[in-house]
């Protein structure tokens, strides 16, 4: 049996299930609105999603990819490969260590979402969202382009 176009399936398969987990996120929300109920309901469901679907889904494609890279698939000496090793642990470091604690602070200030530090809490997760969604596009880009 072949094994590298199973793992590029799997690969692949788990890379649309984790960003299209993470894209959907400013969505729920924005669907939530300024009710706190709403508010801690939606950004506790988004933790775990998090925590149960993407992540796991991100660790997926770490391994499918390096085992692609193990079978010879593709040299782990690429320009494109290492590139995006670099960044895929970039993502890993802003995710447990700055969006993580900027999430858990929105989720116990979302009690009163009209003030200043629930603002100021969302404003901080969200662009640390939208600077792991931007680094994630590029992953993306260099695996489909793998320039070279």
């Amino acid at each position: 049996m072949e094994w590298v176009p199973l793992l590029k399936f799997i690969h692949i398969a788990s890379a649309i299930v984790a960003v299209g987990a993470n894209v959907t996120y400013a969505y729920w929300l924005r669907l939530a609105g300024n009710n706190p109920d709403r508010l801690r309901y939606t950004i506790g469901a988004i933790r775990g999603l998090d925590r149960r679907v993407a992540n796991p889904a991100y660790g997926v494609v770490l391994l499918t990819g390096l085992a692609m890279v193990f079978l010879g698939a593709y040299p782990l000496t690429a320009a494109w490969v290492v590139a995006a090793l670099g960044l895929y642990g970039l993502v890993a470091l802003v995710g447990m260590v700055l969006y993580a604690p900027a999430i858990r602070r929105q989720l116990v200030l979302a009690a009163d979402p009209s003030s200043d530090a629930y603002r100021a809490a969302a404003a901080r997760s969200g662009q640390l969202a939208m600077a792991t969604i931007a680094i994630v596009a590029i992953i993306l880009a260099l695996m489909v382009f793998k320039p070279g």
